[in-house]
C-alpha cells in the first residue's frame, strides 16, 4: 500500500490546505493566547510579535506589515490584547493593515480591555482593588487601563497600555477602516469585536466561534 508522507505542522499533499490566521501581537509560544476556534483543524497560525523574545515567527510592527504579508493572504486576523499597546494615532493604521492581508471572505477576532468596566471598578473600589487573577498575577484597575505593572517594572515596557477602548470607539474605528460588518461585546473585563470582510458569511463564523465558547449571537450589530 502506498504511503503518504506529512511533514510535521503541514497538512498531508492529499488534505484540503489549511486556512491562515494571523496572531498579531502573539506573545509567547506558550502563552495559549491563540483562541480556540483556531486551534481546531483545518487553520495554521503565523504568530507576529514586536518582542524578538517572544520567538515569532515574524518579528514587526503590525502597523505596517508590508514587508512580511502579501495583500489578501490570510483568513483570519487573531489580536488579543495587542491593540491597546499602540499609540491611539497607529491604531487606524494597524486596522487598514489587518483589512490589507485578509481574503475577501475573512474576518479579524478582536479582544481587548474594556475602559469602560476599568474606569467604574476605579472610580468604586480605587486603584489597586484586585479585579481578578490572570497567569501574569492579580490585575487591578490600573493594570488594565496602563498595562501589567509588574511585567513593565520588570523592563518589559512594550507591556504598557497607550491607548483604550469602549465597544462605541472601537466599532467606528473598525467600520472607518472598511470593514462593513463589525459585531461588538462587553464580556466580564474584555471587550471583543468581530469584523468582517465584504464576502465574508457572518451566521457560519458565529456558529463557529459559539462552539469554541464565544456567543455573538447577542452582540452589538455595529453595520452602519
Amino acid at each position: 500500500m502506498a504511503e503518504t508522507k506529512q511533514t510535521e505542522g503541514r497538512p498531508a499533499a492529499s488534505a484540503a490546505p489549511a486556512k491562515r490566521v494571523l496572531n498579531a501581537g502573539s506573545g509567547g509560544r506558550a502563552s495559549r493566547q491563540l483562541h480556540p476556534v483556531f486551534r481546531r483543524s483545518g487553520w495554521a497560525e503565523v504568530r507576529l510579535d514586536i518582542d524578538p523574545q517572544a520567538q515569532p515567527d515574524h518579528v514587526g510592527s503590525f502597523t505596517d506589515m508590508n514587508d512580511n504579508f502579501h495583500s489578501a493572504s490570510f483568513d483570519a486576523v487573531w489580536s488579543s490584547h495587542a491593540l491597546e499597546h499602540l499609540h491611539a494615532h497607529e491604531v487606524p493604521a494597524a486596522l487598514a493593515e489587518f483589512r490589507r492581508i485578509l481574503k475577501d471572505d475573512g474576518f479579524v477576532l478582536i479582544r481587548c480591555p474594556d475602559i469602560e468596566i476599568a474606569a467604574a471598578l476605579l472610580a468604586q473600589h480605587g486603584p489597586d482593588h484586585v479585579a481578578y487573577t490572570s497567569s501574569a498575577g492579580p490585575i487591578t484597575p490600573l493594570d488594565m487601563l496602563f498595562g501589567h505593572g509588574a511585567s513593565i517594572a520588570r523592563g518589559r515596557v512594550h507591556m504598557a497600555h497607550r491607548t483604550g477602548f469602549t465597544s462605541a470607539s472601537l466599532a467606528k474605528l473598525l467600520l472607518d477602516a472598511g470593514f462593513p460588518t463589525v459585531v461588538t461585546k462587553r464580556e466580564y473585563f474584555d471587550l471583543w469585536a468581530l469584523a468582517l470582510m465584504p464576502s465574508s458569511d457572518l451566521p457560519r463564523i458565529q456558529e463557529e466561534l459559539a462552539a469554541a465558547g464565544l456567543d455573538l449571537s447577542d452582540a452589538e450589530d455595529d453595520v452602519p
